[in-house]
């Protein structure tokens, strides 16, 4: 098991193809657990170190963006608003 910290998160990299996140946010932590080719975890490994970002910052980013973009008419909390 390999383990890489960042501020807030935890990314656990299992086998060839596991990605297990840990994101906190104040006192809450919450898991996601995701499944994808070796081939492309290889390469957004390499492109995320190559611009000095962990994936799991990478991976918050898109998150969030994509709740952004997907939200319509639901109200967002502050923290979430971009």
């Amino acid at each position: 098991m390999h383990h890489k910290r960042a501020a807030t998160a935890t990314v656990l990299l299992f086998h060839t193809h596991f990605i297990n996140i840990s994101i906190s946010m104040e006192n809450r932590t919450a898991r996601l657990t995701l499944l994808i080719d070796p081939r492309k975890k290889k390469i957004f490994e390499e492109l995320c170190a190559s611009l000095d970002l962990t994936p799991s910052q990478v991976v918050r980013k898109l998150v969030r963006q994509w709740i952004v973009d997907n939200a319509g008419d639901r109200k967002l909390p502050e923290w979430l608003k971009p």
